[in-house]
């Protein structure tokens, strides 16, 4: 494996470390929540549908590594990668629905590979139930501090007055990180070539040795370098400026259609969990993501705590899917 693959995987993994090395240094400050109905009596399973050091593993051991304080069972994370996250979704719309196994998902997974791939195995509305949305996440253009393109206008002349000339780097066919390219292309005339590689860290060795323009992908995977003066943003995805990014404007203020795109991590349960389990879940997670600590590691990565009703976030879900299902089919984006 190339050293391009290689360290980004491992700046995933310190992320992971470091924030839950944070965790441990805080006191215990949450308020236990009594078991309701015998529930839970023993360890809640969550499923990473990725390798372990990722954002969805990095995110679920966040939630986990207090979670026992407050449910007093051991919370576990299992990772179950492949598939753009289809084999983890699988395994839990099959596991047994007794609020023992949950889904740490995305708004990829859910609301994307249903339209992406010609079959995820699971159907995210018949086949889940929505616990909490954990987080909302912009995306952002970046690009090397040294580029000459110092605004999001520069890069919007250039690509107009340069058909196809400009490169935008994601983390691959299909992602959000596209699919907003394709949408901003298509809604404000922007003719750039899309390249697409094998997750963030490579396109970003190769945005930061000068081989593509901009990069388009999570204010997660930037945060650091953008905090260190490696990056400079041109703009994000949010309807308002959050977290390290409060200095970086959003498309919208810069007068940009269609341009509010957010992603998220949420819990999901496998349909036919009893509603009082559910409701357990969500209470004790939402307990969790508002302990200060864990909303302060949250947003410090570039994304706002969101902690919801179950059906607020069955709401949510439903609109993301229609939203993203149109926009996969505009791409013409396909995953085997």
């Amino acid at each position: 494996m190339s050293s391009a693959f290689r360290v980004p995987h491992l700046a995933r993994l310190a992320l992971a470390a470091t924030w839950l090395a944070a965790l441990a240094l805080q006191p215990a400050s949450a308020d236990p929540l009594p078991a309701r109905n015998g529930f839970p009596t023993q360890t809640v399973k969550f499923i990473s549908p990725f390798p372990p050091g990722g954002g969805n593993d990095a995110t679920a051991r966040l939630v986990t590594t207090r979670l026992p304080e407050i449910m007093g069972q051991a919370a576990v994370v299992d990772n179950r990668g492949g598939a753009g996250g289809n084999i983890g979704a699988k395994t839990v719309a099959e596991s047994k629905p007794d609020g023992y196994t949950v889904l740490t998902s995305q708004v990829s997974i859910m609301a994307v590979n249903p339209t992406l791939y010609a079959s995820a195995g699971f159907d995210p509305i018949k086949n889940f139930i929505p616990i909490t949305q954990i987080n909302a996440a912009p995306l952002a253009l970046v690009v090397d501090a040294n580029s000459a393109l110092k605004s999001f206008a520069d890069l919007a002349t250039k690509a107009k007055a340069t058909p196809g000339k400009v490169t935008y780097a994601t983390p691959g066919n299909g992602t959000l990180s596209h699919l907003v390219g394709v949408v901003l292309a298509k809604d404000n005339g922007i003719d750039m070539t899309h390249v697409p590689y094998k997750g963030a860290g490579p396109a970003l060795t190769d945005l930061l040795g000068g081989q593509v323009d901009v990069l388009v992908t999570s204010t997660a995977s930037v945060a650091g370098l953008v905090q260190n003066g490696k990056l400079r943003v041109l703009a994000v995805t949010s309807p308002r400026r959050i977290g390290v990014f409060a200095k970086s404007p959003t498309l919208e203020e810069l007068g940009y259609a269609g341009a509010r795109f957010e992603d998220w991590y949420g819990f999901f349960a496998p349909a036919g969990t009893p509603p009082e389990r559910v409701a357990y879940l969500n209470e004790a997670i939402v307990r969790t993501l508002r302990l200060p600590e864990v909303t302060k590691l949250v947003n410090d990565g570039g994304s706002e705590v969101v902690a919801n009703s179950s059906d607020a976030f069955a709401a949510q879900l439903k609109l993301d899917i229609d939203r993203w299902s149109r926009i996969v089919k505009l791409s013409g984006a396909k995953a085997d």
